[in-house]
This record gives structure tokens, sequence and C-alpha cells, in this order.
């Protein structure tokens, strides 16, 4: 069993990557591989919705994102962690999020999803709600802990003096895992839920 985590910083050493060494931690612990990749720092462009995904299965800028793409389809679980610009997700982050899961046509639902933020101060709540909707559009049951999966600390180092962050991210490993494998179990015993053809529709008709 394996959780993809993305890790959206472009610094190396900086706070959201501690916060994701202490999820590997706890994932290791619990018999969960899992597999970090570096995006923030990448030149990553945004979506420019010209649909060629819709008959190819993948974006045609031929990036990290189609690099990610196989590893996401095999994974168990996805993870978004991100530090917070003006109380939203690091826009590297975005535009990887935005191309990986509009251009990838497997079935996504039943993989488990977490967002994760790390702030100096504010705008973790609103980061981490921007974050999972990528999760929750694509009918991914989104893993918690007993907080909103936020860490803070400034300066590099500070969030591990957050106890209270970093317990976080240890609890919501080990609901992730626990998730990861119920999920498997009931997959082999009963299947996964049958989806019924989209309805797509708008405001107009």
């Amino acid at each position: 069993m394996k959780v993809l985590i993305l890790d959206g910083s472009p610094r190396k050493g900086g706070n959201t990557e501690l916060a994701v060494a202490e999820l590997v931690k706890t994932f290791e612990k619990e018999g969960i591989e899992a597999e970090v990749c570096k995006v923030g720092s990448k030149a990553v462009r945004g979506c420019v919705a010209c649909n060629s995904c819709a008959g190819t299965g993948k974006c045609v800028f031929d990036d990290i994102v189609n690099e990610i793409a196989p590893k996401f389809e095999q994974a168990d679980g996805l993870i978004a962690a991100s530090p917070v610009y003006y109380a939203s997700a690091n826009a590297t982050l975005v535009a990887v999020l935005d191309r990986l899961f509009y251009s990838t046509h497997f079935d996504k639902s039943m993989k488990v999803g977490a967002a994760v933020a790390v702030a100096r101060r504010g705008g973790c709540s609103a980061t981490f709600d921007e974050l999972n909707k990528y999760f929750t559009i694509s009918g991914m049951p989104v893993a918690s802990a007993y907080y909103w999966n936020s860490v803070h600390g400034r300066e590099k180092g500070e969030a591990a003096q957050d106890l209270e962050g970093m317990q976080t991210m240890r609890e919501l490993a080990k609901n992730m895992a626990f998730l990861i494998k119920s999920i498997a179990l009931g997959k082999e015993k009963f299947g996964k839920p049958e989806r019924e053809p989209w309805i797509g529709t708008h405001f107009i008709r």
C-alpha cells in the first residue's frame, strides 16, 4: 500500500518539509510506503483548457505532471502539502493539481486524499479548504485528524516547535493508513460502489 505526497514548498529543509517528514515516519510505522515528490520549485505552467488530454489521457505540457500521473494511479492515497501564500496554496502546486486531476482519466474514487497547510500565522483553513476540493470532486474519501491539518512556523525549523501541529501530522497519517487498509478490505469483500453515468448540467439547461 502506498501514499503519494506532493510537497508544494519551493524551500529545501523548510517547515512544509518538516511536516511531510513527520507524515512519512508515521506511515512507515503503519506499514504504508510513502513517496514524496517536491513540486513547489518546478517550472509548471497552468492549464490552458486545450482539452488535448481528452484524447491522449495526458497533459499536452510534458513535465512533472505527466511524471506524477502514473504514480498517482498506482497510489492508494494522495496528500497535497502546501505553504500558505496570501491565504492560499502555492501557485505551482495548484497548477500541478489542476492539470493532474483534469488530464488523467483513471478512476480516483476510493483513493484517500488529505491536505496539509503550513503557515506563519493565518490562512491555513482557507488553504486547507482549497486543496480538499480536488479530492471531494473525485470521489476520494478525505482523511482527517482531530484538528485541521495545519502546522505553524516561519523560519526554517520552527515547525518542529509546533507540538500540536506535529501531533496532528502523526494523527493524520495514522487515520489515513487505517482508511486505506479498511477500504482495501472493503473492496475485497464488497467491491467498489457502483457509479452511475455522470449527468453534467449547467444553469442554462
